[in-house]
Order: structure tokens, then C-alpha cells, then sequence
């Protein structure tokens, strides 16, 4: 009590784990089924209103998906109105349409296969119900417009149904008026007008032998993906990011040394914005492996390397920004030097939060909070691999050291998400004071955990999911204490902007869950 009449609020703890649960899996592949190279899928974006979710594959196919869910499903706005508590809906999500983005190529001046995989897909501003995104593989760009056309139909041919036509068949007719006989070459035999005459008028009712169709629009649409504008020639290096501006008018495409900035409406010219390639290429020491813009700034963007370290940049400053604003990298502790160190600490994704105060970024081991005002380490660090140091030599040895996880936030900030091998991922909180790390399967009963040796059958599964959400990590065995499988790796997913839902990708699988 303060003054004998103010109560003091305690102050709120860290928000309880989330619940989650299977919503929907698409592509699901039976026991045993092989499955297609092309068919895998590698990326997966929702757009800002999380109305709409894109996938692209290795095939090149870029296939969208519609929120159903959100819709009032017949129900009257006035007794929705009177329902004084909130209706608990998860997202559901319908396929909506595919296209092809990308073919495979082939650069003969280099003599390169270009492969036909979408590496990413943003997604654009819409605009007349229309839906904008851009997709890229490793050399070209695609800017594509999804939109509804209506189907034109010819309902009507006026062709007289007293004339064999083509190849002899009769068209029927649908006017019931009696056609007027017609002579050779679409003359008539009523010549009560002159073709010649200089005062020539079309007699009443036309020409008995002009035949038109007659095309109505219908009320069946269909939807249309069409390629609005091609972005290429702008790369040496494998195309790794792109990332709009919240200007909406510009966007960034990165590789391995440059960085450039392109204007959506301009497809034949971008400018180099960022440039590490050094002089001798001897003297390479990095590359870029990720680069985004501010979600709110349209002047700054931040990029990642293979250093393990961010560089936030201002685009204000210069044109060619080779130098950053600030510099985000952790202080390597002492005597832990290896030979995996450098390789381990290869970013391999950032992403801002929603406010564009904080960087999450991705590296083989560990997630990473940054706090884009404290460049002295970060805020956070979230142990995803730990487990696997002891067996980084065979990580080296089958390249799974080399694979490159996603990760993202949820639209309040206040949890992370990463995945891993055995298609697992992992969800972390990050408010202060959380200890929330949930471990989760991409399947249909994301909490399921497989004992090694069944010696406890009857296990109750609220038991299993608090030791999963403790996150104990034995050495050689994965999070839920299963021997580890690197051929099924959980590389992408992606967090719904505004509720607890995530997608994610197992193989050809897309599995969405929520909490």
C-alpha cells in the first residue's frame, strides 16, 4: 500500500510458454514415398497482413496460399456483434494458385548451370486487388502479378445456321430471326445499295453476311500470374537476399560481394550500393550472407557475413557504403579457437523485428538477439547446437556444417524461432526473464518424442512436454534425445506478423502450427 489508499501492481513476470499445436500440413508424403528434388521446398514468406503465404520450391514454382479462417463463414454482422467473447479461430490457409517463376539456364560465357531454385520470395505492396512479389534464384530477379481476371466467353456466333461452314458442319445458331440469302464472296442479292457509292451506309439491321462472334465476360475468374518486370545481369555471385524498402518503390538483391539497390519500376539499371570485394581476390577474408532493409527506416539496412559479424549501414552517408554505422559482433573468448571457428560462426540469416529495434541473426550454433543501440554483444544468445559441438569433424566431413537455418520473430517481439536436423525447430522466449525453449517436430503431432528404448511405455505426454521444453541436450543425441538424422533438416520457416502461428518446411511438407 502507498498513502494507505494506492495499490502497488506487482511487476508482470515473463509471458507463460506457448501451447502449440498441429494446424495444417500441405504436401504431406506418405511412409516410405521418395521424394522429388524438385519438389523440396526453399522458401516460405507470409506478406504483412498474413492474409497470404508463398512458397517456392526447387522446381522454380512459386505456389500461394489464402487465409479461409478470417472470413465470417455466413454468419450476420449484428449476432457477431452480440458475441461479447473473442471467437478462438487458429489461421487456416487453402492453396490458392502456382506458377512457374524460374527455368533452368545455362551462362555460356561462363559455362555455368544456372539452376531453377527460388533461393527467395518478398512479398510486394498490393494494389487493385492485385498481389505483388518478387521471387529470385541465383542469378535473376522476377517481379510477378497475381490477380483474378474474368473468363470471356463466346456465348453467341451469329453464323447462319442454313450454311455449312469450315469443314462442312452446320453452326447452329442462337437468333431465331430468319437469315437473309447471301451470294458468293459475302455479296447479296438485294442490291438496293451501292458498294461503290461514295454516300455508302450500312443498310438497317447490317449485312446479312457479316458473321461476328459475340464474346461476354463471365462470372468465373481465373487466377493470373504474370511476370511484370525481370531484374538480371546485375550479379557475379549466387543472389543469397532480397529485401523491400518500406518506401515501397525500392528494393536490395545481395551476393556473396555487392549489395545493390534497384527501383522496382526499373528493371535495366541498379546501383551498387555495397562493394567488399577486394582488389586481389587473395585477400578475401569474407562474404555477405544476408542483408535486409529497416522494416521503418528506408535509409538503413543491415547485413551479415561470414565473419559472424553485422554491419548496419546509412544510406545517407554516401553512395558507395563501404562504411558502416555500426559494427554488431561478439568478442571471441579466449582459447577457444578451432579450427570450425570461423566456419560456425558464418551467419546465415537476419531478420529485424517488427519495430526494427532489435536483429535477430542465425549461425550454425546459436541464435542471437542484437539490440541495434548496444553494439557491444548481444542481447541474447540462444543455444540451438550445442549439442553437436563434440561432432563438428563429421559435421565437416557429410558439409551438414555448411547448411544454412533461417530464422524469425513473432510479430510482438517477445519470441524467436530456429530450426534444425531430424526436422526439428526450436522456439525460444526472449522477454526478460523467460526461460521458454520449446523443441517441436515438423509433423503431425509437433510434441510427439520417440524414446530410444521404450522402457517407460506409458508415458503421459504432459510429462514429455516439459522435459522437451527445458530443452536438457545430451551430447549425440538431438533436443528430444533421439540419435541425430542430418539428412532431414528443417532449413525454413517463417512466423505469422500478427498471432502465434509458424510455417515451416520439411522436405516438400509445408506444416503450420499455432498456439
Amino acid at each position: 500500500m502507498n498513502g494507505g489508499d494506492e495499490v502497488v501492481a506487482a511487476p508482470a513476470g515473463p509471458p507463460q510458454p506457448l501451447d502449440w499445436k498441429f494446424s495444417q500440413v500441405f504436401g504431406e508424403r506418405t511412409a516410405g514415398e521418395e521424394v522429388q528434388e524438385v519438389d523440396i521446398i526453399s522458401a516460405i514468406e507470409f506478406d504483412k497482413t498474413g492474409d497470404h503465404l508463398a512458397t517456392g520450391d526447387r522446381g522454380g514454382r512459386v505456389v500461394l496460399f489464402e487465409r479461409t479462417d478470417t472470413k465470417d463463414h455466413g454468419v450476420p454482422r449484428r449476432d457477431l456483434e452480440r458475441i461479447d467473447y473473442p471467437i478462438s479461430r487458429h489461421p487456416e490457409f487453402r492453396y490458392k494458385t502456382e506458377f512457374q517463376s524460374h527455368e533452368p539456364e545455362f551462362d555460356y560465357l561462363k559455362s555455368l548451370e544456372i539452376e531453377e531454385k527460388i533461393n527467395k520470395i518478398r512479398w510486394c505492396q498490393t494494389a487493385n486487388g492485385a498481389l505483388f512479389l518478387l521471387s529470385t534464384n541465383d542469378k535473376t530477379i522476377k517481379f510477378w502479378k497475381v490477380q483474378e481476371k474474368k473468363v470471356k466467353k463466346i456465348s453467341d456466333m451469329n453464323l447462319d445456321p442454313s450454311k455449312a461452314v469450315g469443314n462442312g458442319s452446320i453452326a447452329s445458331s442462337s437468333n431465331s430471326c430468319s437469315p437473309k440469302p447471301c451470294v458468293a464472296n459475302g455479296g447479296s442479292p438485294d442490291r438496293s445499295y451501292n458498294y461503290l457509292g461514295n454516300d455508302f451506309s450500312f443498310p438497317p439491321g447490317g449485312i446479312a453476311s457479316l458473321r461476328l462472334p459475340v464474346v461476354v465476360t463471365s462470372l468465373e475468374t481465373n487466377l493470373m500470374a504474370r511476370c511484370r518486370r525481370v531484374y538480371a545481369h546485375a550479379h557475379d555471385y549466387h543472389i543469397n537476399s532480397i529485401s523491400n524498402n518500406s518506401d515501397g518503390e525500392t528494393f536490395i538483391s545481395a551476393d556473396d560481394l555487392r549489395i545493390n539497390l534497384w527501383n522496382l519500376e526499373i528493371s535495366n539499371q541498379s546501383f551498387n550500393i555495397v562493394d567488399v570485394k577486394p582488389a586481389n581476390m587473395e585477400d578475401l577474408t569474407e562474404v555477405i550472407t544476408s542483408a535486409e532493409f529497416h522494416p521503418t527506416h528506408c535509409n538503413m539496412l543491415a547485413y551479415s557475413s561470414s565473419k559472424g559479424s553485422i554491419r548496419l549501414i546509412d544510406l545517407r552517408q554516401s553512395a558507395l557504403c563501404d562504411s558502416h554505422t555500426k559494427l554488431f559482433e561478439e568478442p571471441e573468448a579466449p582459447g577457444s579457437r578451432s579450427f570450425f571457428t570461423e566456419i560456425i560462426a558464418s551467419i546465415s540469416d537476419i531478420k529485424f523485428a517488427k519495430d526494427g529495434r532489435y536483429i535477430l541473426s542465425r549461425d550454425y550454433m546459436t541464435l542471437k538477439l542484437w539490440d541495434i543501440n548496444m553494439d557491444s554483444g548481444p542481447v541474447a544468445t540462444f543455444q540451438v547446437h550445442e549439442y553437436l559441438r563434440p561432432r563438428l569433424c563429421d559435421l565437416y566431413e557429410n558439409d551438414s556444417i555448411f547448411d544454412k537455418f533461417e530464422c524469425c520473430l513473432s510479430g510482438d517481439g517477445l519470441r524467436v524461432a530456429t530450426g534444425s536436423y531430424s526436422n526439428l525447430f526450436r522456439v525460444f522466449g526472449c522477454a526478460p526473464g523467460s526461460t521458454e525453449a520449446t523443441t517441436l517436430e515438423a509433423s503431425k503431432n509437433p510434441m510427439r518424442r520417440q524414446v530410444q528404448t521404450p522402457s517407460r511405455p506409458s508415458r503421459s505426454l504432459s510429462s514429455i512436454t516439459r522435459v522437451v521444453r527445458r530443452g536438457a541436450e545430451a551430447p549425440g543425441v538431438d533436443a528430444n534425445g533421439n540419435s541425430f538424422d542430418f539428412t532431414t533438416k528443417l532449413l525454413h520457416l517463417a512466423w505469422h506478423p500478427t498471432e502465434n502461428s509458424i510455417a515451416c518446411a520439411a522436405a516438400n511438407s509445408l506444416y503450420m502450427y499455432y498456439a
